[in-house]
């Protein structure tokens, strides 16, 4: 697919998703279904929001995907991989809005996660069956332990983008910026349908960042949150085990790295003070940053952080052999620790 096509699907899906949104958002106002509404303790948008982020999404990424279909001539054509991914996007919508409605225990989130990323590698044939040569000892091959591997990046891969999903823009945009760098490293986006889910999140943030006004705000919702991260998750793991696109795993790291490494900070900390992980609470990297920046300012620097590590892993890969972009990024990971235990402190002594 040339680029200028390329774009042309782009603005398709954009256009698209704009649409469903208005339409969905104006649906859940009227019949009062799906609305977020705000409270002092950890929800502080001035009016009530329609959750309907994560469906729009999805519906755009189905409608402008059927008109990709047509126009190519690929009734009948549609990759098992594809398929499948939209299969369990499904259910997985469906659970979780129900979750935005009523709540669901986080056990069973869990369980579901798990059942639904089962099917996946077992309806495709998917999974990770090697991390690459990590270390400069030769590839690592998973073997027995492959598929429990998979089903523990899936399911931490959808929970750090929930957990992101703090202000506006932030879950989606990194998502975004994600699937772009691997679209590109892999060229895995001139050969799928990765650019209309790409336009349908563009489509979204334009009400989530509320550009056509505070009273037309959407947001993603926990159904949101939890398909992007489950779509971001399959994606990386297909191009990087799949020999078509000649992908190296470690890419991955950093194209999610501060998802990656936000999530695996938080849950060190509250197991080590004893707090369970699943509740909700303001300590993620975008709570510290309001602290001092506002929610524009905090959205800004860490999209602008996403940028330039996805830039710095793509440069290492592309110089280097991939153990040292391993021991690069540990390098990066314990800067940003020792940044944000420095950071914390600092704040506390000034509070």
């Amino acid at each position: 697919m040339e680029l200028v096509i390329l774009i042309d699907y782009l603005i398709i899906s954009i256009i698209a998703s704009m649409a469903i949104n208005y339409l969905f958002r104006n649906l859940a106002k009227e019949r009062g279904i799906l609305i977020d509404l705000p409270d002092r303790s950890r929800k502080f948008h001035a009016r009530p929001t329609p959750l309907v982020g994560g469906l729009s999404i999805f519906t755009a990424v189905i409608l402008s995907g059927k008109l990709y279909i047509d126009l190519n001539n690929l009734n009948g054509y549609m990759p098992d991989f594809t398929f499948q991914l939209i299969v369990a996007s499904v259910p997985l919508l469906i659970v979780f809005l129900v979750d935005d409605v009523k709540g669901i225990r986080p056990s069973i989130r869990l369980v579901f996660q798990i059942f639904l990323t089962m099917y996946v590698i077992f309806s495709t044939g998917i999974y990770l069956q090697s991390l690459g040569d990590l270390f400069g000892l030769g590839a690592i091959d998973l073997g027995i332990f492959s598929i429990p591997v998979t089903v523990f990046c899936v399911v931490g891969i959808m929970n750090a983008f929930n957990m992101l999903d703090g202000i506006n823009g932030l879950c989606a945009g990194c998502a975004m910026l994600t699937l772009l760098f691997i679209g590109f490293y892999s060229n895995f986006i001139y050969d799928s349908m990765l650019i209309l889910i790409i336009g349908a999140m563009i489509g979204f943030l334009i009400f989530n960042l509320r550009i056509f006004g505070k009273k037309r705000g959407v947001f993603l919702g926990d159904s949101g949150s939890n398909l992007i991260g489950f779509w971001v998750a399959w994606i990386a793991i297909y191009c990087s085990q799949n020999q078509l696109y000649n992908v190296e795993p470690i890419a991955m790291i950093w194209f999610v790295a501060i998802p990656f490494l936000d999530c695996v900070g938080l849950i060190f900390t509250r197991v080590k003070n004893r707090i369970s992980v699943s509740s909700p609470g303001r300590d993620h990297i975008h709570h510290k940053l309001m602290k001092r920046f506002s929610s524009e300012g905090t959205l800004g620097i860490i999209l602008m952080i996403s940028t330039l590590t996805g830039f710095v892993g793509l440069y290492l890969i592309n110089s280097f052999p991939a153990w040292v972009s391993t021991i690069m990024f540990a390098i990066y990971a314990s800067c940003y620790y020792l940044v944000n235990i420095f950071y914390s402190k600092n704040k506390n002594r000034i509070n």
